[in-house]
């Protein structure tokens, strides 16, 4: 076999190791959403969206669950959102090669691989156990703490794909740097950024460990966020760990749920830069017309 034979063969054998690995995984993921199609979509009522958390045997829905994730998670990526964008454009416009710079991009890189349980134990060190009761409050900061590291990364690497010209163009009129960064250079990355928001939010409304050791759970509707608050991930997995088969079927039809909630915010992260990145073009040619 000559070397031109040889390198064509490892080639192929190489794509078909390819194939066969993208198949598996097309495959396995075809059987979860068969599975949550199936068993989920059996579930599926209006009740589910209005009601409580039924009581053994009897029926109900997932209202206080749905509506207590919105409100853990909306605050939580709304404690993350500031921060975050703060200490990215910290680290790419002001601090950039520094000591501090490089230790914080550290812990920040740490804080991102680590595992979602161990948040969930520091915050209920910090905020449960002090106070002696569980509450939706420090569900959020555990899952601002698990999307900060995301929109941080995000948005220093978002600004530093500004061309220098820009912002040679904005110090050039006499604007200071922090108004170069604000007028200029967000608007230049700010589909970057949001999209780094969106996968972050995505991220965190599936989070569960963390959520077992501060927010908890509630069997009710409760809208006070000083005390346990239901949401769904937990529910999920109190209803799939329950020897009742109507929970166990409302188990499936919440994990359809929270499924497609966060396909949708994958799907809006992917497709939104495109979408305003022609809506600038639109603009800029009827500007120019």
């Amino acid at each position: 076999m000559t070397r031109s034979q040889w390198r064509t063969a490892k080639s192929k054998a190489f794509r078909a190791l390819c194939y066969s690995a993208t198949g598996l995984g097309l495959a396995i993921l075809g059987v979860i959403v068969y599975s949550l199609l199936s068993k989920g979509l059996h579930g599926l009522h209006f009740s589910t969206f209005t009601e409580s958390m039924p009581s053994p045997g009897g029926e109900g829905g997932l209202a206080n669950a749905i509506v207590g994730s919105l409100m853990i998670s909306g605050v939580g990526i709304a404690i993350a959102i500031p921060i975050g964008l703060l200490a990215g454009t910290w680290l790419s416009e002001y601090g950039k090669d520094s000591k501090l710079a490089d230790i914080i991009r550290f812990l920040n890189g740490m804080l991102m691989s680590a595992p979602s349980i161990l948040i969930g134990l520091f915050v209920y060190e910090i905020c449960v156990k002090p106070t002696g009761s569980f509450s939706g409050w420090a569900g959020s900061i555990a899952l601002a703490m698990i999307a900060l590291p995301m929109i941080i990364s995000t948005t220093e690497e978002m600004l530093k794909l500004v061309p220098k010209s820009i912002r040679e163009a904005g110090a050039g009129l006499g604007m200071p740097k922090w108004r170069v960064t604000l007028s200029l250079s967000y608007r230049s990355v700010g589909a970057g950024i949001l999209t780094g928001v969106l996968l972050s939010f995505a991220r965190i409304c599936g989070e569960t460990a963390p959520l077992l050791f501060t927010a908890l759970n509630n069997n009710f509707m409760s809208l006070d966020m000083n005390g346990p608050m239901a949401n769904l991930p937990v529910t999920i997995y109190r209803l799939a760990m329950s020897p009742y088969d109507s929970w166990n079927d409302l188990a499936w039809t919440g994990a359809l749920i929270i499924t497609v909630a966060i396909l949708i915010l994958n799907v809006t992260s992917r497709m939104l830069p495109a979408m305003l990145a022609k809506r600038s073009h639109i603009k800029s040619q009827k500007t120019q017309g």
